[in-house]
């Protein structure tokens, strides 16, 4: 469990997101939830994925759904695009991110504004927005990060 935190911290993973999944501190603001949350994905880590989301969002089956998830997808990195209240003292924050991933060997990405509160000292993922994605020009790189022009690529 050495190495860089998926997260995108410079930090290792015990010195980062580990100290969230294994409970000895909980997450001071919703980017550390977010962090945390794509890091407990790419470890495939589902009981800390329901346990950050928030109680009136869980269905019966959410558990479930979750072990799923976290079984199909390999996740390739994480962007923070923006990060707006959130900190110790607020009761709402709003993570916009981006997340590269593939799936049966398809890369893919995911860019969501994920809006998260805080209850009784918690921090909870609520849930997201996905906001339109234009594609690139036929010219310019491919979304993928391949190297190759959207037309050669993906287009």
């Amino acid at each position: 469990m050495s190495g860089t935190c998926p997260c995108g911290s410079t930090r290792t993973y015990q010195d980062c997101c580990a100290q969230y999944h294994q409970q000895i501190t909980i997450p001071q603001t919703a980017e550390q939830l977010m962090r945390s949350r794509y890091s407990a994905f790419v470890r495939r880590l589902p009981q800390y994925l329901l346990a950050t989301l928030h109680p009136s969002k869980r269905r019966p089956d959410e558990l479930a759904q979750l072990e799923q998830a976290v079984a199909h997808g390999h996740w390739l990195g994480l962007q923070i695009i923006s990060s707006r209240a959130g900190q110790a003292d607020d009761l709402e924050g709003f993570v916009a991110f981006r997340a590269r991933y593939s799936e049966a060997g398809s890369p893919a990405l995911l860019e969501e504004n994920s809006r998260f509160i805080k209850e009784k000292e918690r921090w909870y993922y609520v849930d997201g927005e996905f906001p339109p994605m234009p594609l690139p020009g036929r010219n310019d790189p491919c979304w993928c990060e391949s190297g190759k022009k959207f037309k050669k690529c993906h287009g």
